[in-house]
């Protein structure tokens, strides 16, 4: 498995992009984190090279109770308010850090084996496949694929 893992970070755009091929996904307000998983060894590391791991416990946890011992994840690690919608200041303040989870958007290794050059599509159904029994600590970002484009920037087609 490669060593060196980046994620890939959302650009601004003038229009949502719209067509067949497109995935849009919520943006959580968290911490971007790439989940690392080498046999018993999980490190949680940040955009900037901080390794979290000792910091957000439920998701090391969780990871280390899915059933692959090899991958990387990209995500960003959230804490949700009681209305289920990500807190930022709740996840700055540290004072919730064992209710911290993933939300996973793509696996870019699985099994010692580099996705990466895989279409999204396909990363994202192994990252499906690696998580469908593990509902709490680490979740598969939702998202919608197709012409929705134009319904959510309010521009006509």
């Amino acid at each position: 498995m490669p060593s060196t893992f980046e994620p890939a970070l959302p650009v601004k755009a003038a229009e949502v992009p719209s067509g067949p091929d497109w995935l849009h996904e919520i943006k959580h307000d968290g911490y971007r984190m790439m989940l690392i998983r080498e046999g018993k060894v999980v490190r949680l590391r940040s955009k900037t090279g901080l390794d979290s791991s000792k910091r957000f416990p439920w998701i090391v946890e969780t990871a280390l109770k899915l059933r692959q011992e090899r991958f990387v994840i990209d995500g960003e690690a959230v804490v949700l308010g009681v209305d289920g919608i990500s807190d930022f200041n709740a996840l700055q303040s540290g004072k919730h850090n064992d209710e911290v989870q993933l939300y996973a958007f793509d696996m870019l290794a699985g099994e010692g084996d580099d996705y990466r050059k895989l279409p999204l599509f396909l990363r994202k159904q192994n990252l499906a496949q690696l998580l469908a029994r593990r509902a709490d600590g680490i979740h598969a970002a939702p998202f919608e694929q197709g012409e929705i484009g134009p319904d959510l920037s309010g521009t006509p087609a």
